[in-house]
């Protein structure tokens, strides 16, 4: 009788777990971005992921397995990688947010490391295409300051991509790992900016203040943060009226 009641306190317990675990997984916060014909919900799950839901549409961006279960997730439609780093090309955590029908886009050396995935579009800087009527650009995503002990960048020219995609009218820009690079000039009618700010790899709060005065989003994310200062930038853009600063939990 005693081995009965400590292996259903032990079921009990492992039950109580799992909720607990199910319920960290939904607790994650969000934020509703207007569109012209629906709302675009947007869930910060933490360092470069996230979320976004647009007209029963699922997409995920850079799921990585160390910040959430995916599996509590509803699969999705759309899956964005920006470069081939692990931290952003997870497969653990993309098998278990896909579907047969999930379609994938990233970059080509994302590609020839998931040779076995399916409904994949390779996308180069500049290029863009429809896809479940959502429009998705990709843009450049490199480092020109910030460099490994060898001398080499993080993040090289080409190999990364930052995403725009236009969910009804909205135009939210993605940046990916990258630093303030002079093609952020061309950026045009951004509403919604994640950049980030994860020293050494990506910017400093400086370098984000002058990506945001060279295209002036509405509204402006830092993400990806590591333990930078993110008051800094706050400091730094509390001039700028025209951009709104909306800091979340995504160190």
């Amino acid at each position: 009788m005693n081995s009965y009641k400590r292996v259903l306190k032990i079921a009990f317990i492992l039950i109580l777990m799992n909720l607990i675990n199910v319920s960290a997984q939904n607790n994650f916060k969000t934020d509703k971005i207007q569109s012209k014909n629906s709302d675009i919900e947007i869930t910060f799950i933490g360092h470069g992921s996230l979320s976004l839901s647009y007209k029963g549409k699922n997409i995920q961006v850079d799921p990585y397995s160390e910040l959430a279960n995916y599996e509590m997730f509803p699969k999705a439609d759309i899956i964005l990688i920006t470069h081939h780093h692990g931290d952003h090309l997870d497969f653990a955590a993309i098998d278990k947010v896909s579907s047969d029908k999930t379609q994938y886009i990233l970059t080509k050396k994302c590609k020839e490391l998931a040779d076995t995935l399916k409904n994949t579009t390779v996308l180069q800087n500049g290029e863009s295409k429809e896809i479940l009527g959502i429009k998705v650009m990709a843009v450049p995503a490199y480092n020109i300051v910030h460099k490994r002990e060898n001398g080499n960048v993080f993040h090289p020219k080409g190999e990364g991509n930052g995403y725009v995609l236009n969910l009804g009218g909205i135009r939210i820009y993605i940046a990916g790992d990258t630093e303030n690079i002079p093609e952020m000039v061309n950026l045009e009618n951004i509403d919604v900016a994640f950049l980030p700010m994860n020293l050494p790899y990506t910017m400093t709060p400086e370098m984000v203040a002058l990506a945001a005065r060279m295209f002036k989003p509405k509204i402006l994310y830092p993400y990806h943060t590591g333990n930078t200062e993110i008051q800094k930038l706050l400091d730094l853009l509390v001039d700028e009226k025209e951009i709104e600063v909306r800091i979340r939990e995504m160190n």
